[in-house]
């Protein structure tokens, strides 16, 4: 053996027995020693957990999907893009994260789904694009891929299943492009796009209906061409013409894979225009009445496709209590959505404003009980003294509070799927 190693072994021997020996002689000092290395301990999981306490209120369970792995882990992070940075995911150009980076965590068993970018090809016409989309509609993976769309333009996607054609192994997008023409319909221009072949397909898709004395030019027959001016004429009478606009129309998804009461957009949405044309009705030169006799659209509405969650998993306990107050199994759902964003911890005796779950003492708070702008309870009923109505132990039981707002949201919204929706759209009941 290494003589340096020896020597280094017997120091380290001697050096136990010295230690050993101090703490026999010393026993209140080995008890300080070991209060002064859990302290050190405690201190080191504390800032290694961002100075949080473990097991503290804010802490959240998250169900995270990425890379084709789905993890459950906890988090103290406020946010989605919190929570990805601390786990130390890198998203990258064209990745997809759903919910949106800054949406709150707010429950428990809250789903994050990221979809990474995978190669797609487009096909414009003659010209072919390739790209990265983690989108999940056609019209959006184009966009993602760099094609600029009209709303008229078909879209629609497939599984590359040519390589050596395709050069790619993603998704196949193909665009279906609408041309422009000119439709001058009775003095008023309306610059459109369309899918038609001839003027009388044209006159056709855009519902223009031809009374007796109206004159098409050219004639129904003729071939599209990019830019054809179409005219409709009609003599012997007075009409005026005006712009509407078209609201997007939205359709909703449900999809497993997100929390309950999650949104995200997965097409954006656009409004459409349409020409709404009168022919007038006058008497001595005065507009007396008028008649619709023209509807065109002129630049179709994009449809706003919204994944809405419907993942939720609830406690046993929180069931109980929904279940004593007699609410509706079928309404847990939008029960557990409604309570965990007025009242994350559940609390009875939680004021608005006031953090963890206090003990419930009307000196600190005076005049609360009545205050108009203060919640109080479960559903923060403001103000809390409403709740009274549902029992004498309104103030700090959690199954008396929630049979009155279970009532409130029968009485204000018709119930508690009602009651949720609005929730949704106003972020309030």
């Amino acid at each position: 053996m290494n003589n340096r190693i020896r020597r280094y072994r017997i120091h380290i021997r001697r050096r136990a027995r010295i230690i050993d020996k101090y703490f026999h002689m010393h026993p209140l000092r080995m008890f300080a020693a070991l209060i002064v290395a859990v302290f050190g301990i405690s201190a080191i999981l504390f800032f290694s957990l961002s100075g949080k306490t473990v097991g503290a209120p804010d802490s959240h369970i998250v169900i995270l999907y990425a890379d084709h792995k789905t993890k459950t882990l906890p988090t103290r992070e406020e946010t989605v893009g919190d929570f990805l940075e601390k786990d130390g995911l890198v998203i990258n150009e064209g990745d997809v994260v759903e919910p949106a980076q800054d949406s709150k965590i707010e429950e428990d068993n809250f789903h994050i789904n990221v979809y990474r970018a995978a190669p797609v090809v487009v096909y414009d016409g003659a010209q072919k694009m390739y790209g990265l989309s983690a989108a999940l509609t056609p019209r959006s993976i184009a966009e993602q891929a760099g094609a600029q769309l009209y709303p008229e333009d078909g879209v629609t996607a497939e599984p590359s299943s040519d390589f050596l054609k395709d050069g790619s192994i993603g998704t196949k997008v193909v665009i279906d492009r609408s041309v422009p023409a000119v439709l001058n319909l009775y003095g008023s221009q309306l610059n459109i796009r369309t899918h038609a072949k001839t003027v009388g397909d044209l006159l056709k898709e855009k519902h223009v209906k031809l009374a007796n004395g109206d004159t098409v030019t050219p004639a129904v027959d003729t071939p599209l061409t990019n830019e054809t001016q179409v005219f409709v004429a009609r003599y012997g009478t007075q009409v005026i013409t005006t712009q509407e606009d078209i609201p997007a129309p939205t359709q909703t998804v449900q999809d497993n894979s997100l929390s309950f009461g999650t949104t995200v957009v997965r097409q954006a949405g656009a409004p459409g225009k349409k020409s709404v044309t009168y022919q007038l009705d006058l008497k001595n030169g005065v507009e007396v009445d008028r008649k619709l006799i023209q509807e065109v659209i002129v630049q179709q509405p994009v449809t706003q496709v919204i994944a809405r969650g419907q993942a939720v998993q609830i406690p046993s306990d929180k069931e109980s209590i929904m279940r004593a107050a007699g609410i509706a199994d079928s309404d847990f759902p939008y029960v557990y959505f409604i309570i965990n964003h007025e009242n994350a911890l559940w609390c009875p005796t939680r004021y608005q404003g006031t953090s963890g779950c206090p003990a419930y003492y009307v000196e600190k708070f005076p005049g609360a009980e009545t205050s108009t702008s203060t919640g109080y309870g479960l559903c923060q009923a403001t103000p809390g003294s409403k709740m009274a109505s549902a029992g004498d132990d309104w103030r700090t039981n959690p199954v008396t509070q929630l049979r009155w707002c279970s009532g409130y949201a029968q009485s204000r919204y018709g119930g508690w799927e009602a009651a949720y929706e609005h929730w949704l759209s106003h972020n309030n009941w």
